[in-house]
């Protein structure tokens, strides 16, 4: 397969898996400000502060964090690269130079979810008073994406590259919503096992839609035991345990390699699968959770540019494109 090629298949998936996340952060913290106590604002800058936007949101609009400049910001400014319209757009763009490798329902869809996206930026949806209808379908209209690719994508080299971009990009996520409400969302720490408190960690599992299978196994909500649910358990699909375990198989796919490693992103996604798969979350915590997962974090981002260089870096022909790693 072309680099080129690889590469937009790559972000393909990464960014509408970005794009479903920022759906469901943003769905979930507005729910979430409408079951807070009299008395207490509403919480924007942690969801900012998750998808590393807060110097760029500063500069734009200042240190009044509200609900509608938070939810234009992360949803429909296009000076935003992250933004839910800039990763449709840059989504839709590598789709289209890849179109004769995807199927045609794929294309079909992200076009419509650009132009939804487009006709909720021209109504202004970040002004109404309940968006979250907008978000719901987004984040329906991702998930139809992945469904239609499972059953209808080969599984050769394009889909593992499409699954590798969307299980790098969960990973990523997930860690920094974690890392995000252990550091910032609670005004004081007296309000630690506060009804406050418990209704961030329920938000917080439902932003990951982890809620409900969470209670399944553990019954009460316990920090310690959502913080080994997100990171270590190796069964649900969004735990950065299971997500770190499917980019090690798709890169062992993609290169055909059978055991141990044969190039710098094997070995670097062996060894972090192999720490977390050997951790339990006392050495989590005597770490410290904000230390752990600022570590984790730089070693994802370490593994992105080992893939860059092993599949998409430079060739003699090669057109830079506008694709982010963050």
């Amino acid at each position: 397969m072309l680099s080129r090629v690889a590469d937009s298949i790559f972000w393909l998936g990464r960014y509408t898996e970005r794009a479903e996340n920022y759906a469901r952060f943003i769905d979930v913290n507005f729910n979430l400000s409408l079951d807070l106590p009299p008395g207490i604002e509403e919480q924007w800058d942690p969801l900012i502060q998750a998808t590393a936007g807060m110097e760029q949101y500063t500069e734009l609009f200042g240190d009044k964090k509200t609900r509608s400049n938070a939810i234009y910001f992360l949803a429909f400014d296009e000076r935003n690269p992250n933004s839910i319209i800039s990763s449709v757009t840059f989504a839709r763009e590598n789709a289209r130079i890849v179109r004769e490798n995807i199927p045609r329902e794929t294309w079909e869809v992200l076009n419509e979810l650009h132009y939804y996206v487009q006709e909720a930026y021209s109504q202004k949806i970040w002004k109404k008073e309940d968006p979250k209808h907008c978000f719901k379908h987004i984040k329906n209209q991702i998930q139809l994406l992945n469904g239609i690719a499972y059953d209808n994508v080969p599984r050769t080299q394009g889909w593992y590259f499409s699954q590798l971009g969307k299980y790098m990009e969960r990973a990523d996520k997930t860690s920094r919503i974690l890392d995000v409400k252990y550091h910032f969302l609670l005004p004081s720490v007296a309000d630690v096992g506060s009804p406050l408190d418990f209704l961030h960690w329920v938000a917080l599992l439902k932003s990951v839609s982890a809620f409900n299978s969470y209670r399944r196994l553990y019954g009460n909500i316990k920090p310690d035991l959502i913080v080994n649910y997100l990171v270590l358990n190796r069964y649900f699909p969004r735990s950065v345990l299971f997500c770190l375990i499917e980019v090690e198989e798709c890169l062992h796919a993609i290169s055909e390699s059978k055991h141990g490693f044969s190039n710098a992103a094997e070995k670097a996604i062996g060894s972090l699968r192999s720490d977390l798969e050997f951790a339990d979350i006392n050495d989590i915590f005597d770490i410290g959770l904000h230390e752990y997962l600022d570590q984790l974090q730089l070693r994802l981002n370490s593994i992105s540019d080992s893939i860059y260089d092993q599949y998409f870096k430079i060739q003699p022909n090669f057109t830079e494109q506008f694709q982010t790693q963050e």
